[in-house]
C-alpha cells in the first residue's frame, strides 16, 4: 500500500531518503474471515472495572471482520434499546443485560455461553 504524502504520524522514526523514486511502502494488517455463527464461540460477562461504577456486558471471542463485528454490535444494541461500542473484537453493550444478549445471541445460531 503506498502510503498518502501528508500522512506524517505513521512515518514517525524512519530515516530520510535522498532517493526521489523512493516510496514509503506501509504492510496492510490482514483480517481474519468471519466464522460462521454456529462455529463462534461467544463468552458473555459483566464487567464494572475503570467504568466509574456503572456495569457493562462484555461480549468477547468474536473471531471475523470489523464489519461484521459492528453490524452484530448494532443488532444487539438495538434490540436491548441501550448504548454501546464494539472494537478489539469485543462488543461493550451498557447495563447488566447477561441473559437478554446470550438469549438474542443463541437465537442467532451464535454459540454463546453466559460468563460470570
Amino acid at each position: 500500500m503506498i502510503m498518502a504524502d501528508n500522512d506524517w504520524k505513521s512515518r514517525l522514526g524512519v530515516v530520510y531518503s535522498t532517493n526521489p523514486d523512493f516510496q514509503y511502502r506501509q504492510e496492510e494488517a490482514v483480517e481474519a474471515d468471519t466464522l460462521p455463527p454456529g462455529k463462534q464461540r461467544l463468552i458473555v460477562r459483566i464487567d464494572r472495572r475503570q467504568r466509574a461504577g456503572k456495569q457493562v456486558t462484555l461480549v468477547e471471542g468474536f473471531v471475523g471482520r470489523s464489519d461484521d463485528l459492528a453490524a452484530l454490535a448494532k443488532t444487539l444494541k438495538t434490540k436491548c434499546g441501550v448504548g454501546g461500542t464494539a472494537k478489539d473484537g469485543e462488543i461493550t453493550v451498557q447495563g447488566d443485560l447477561r441473559d437478554k444478549v446470550t438469549a438474542l445471541l443463541q437465537s442467532m445460531g451464535y454459540n454463546a455461553k453466559r460468563g460470570n
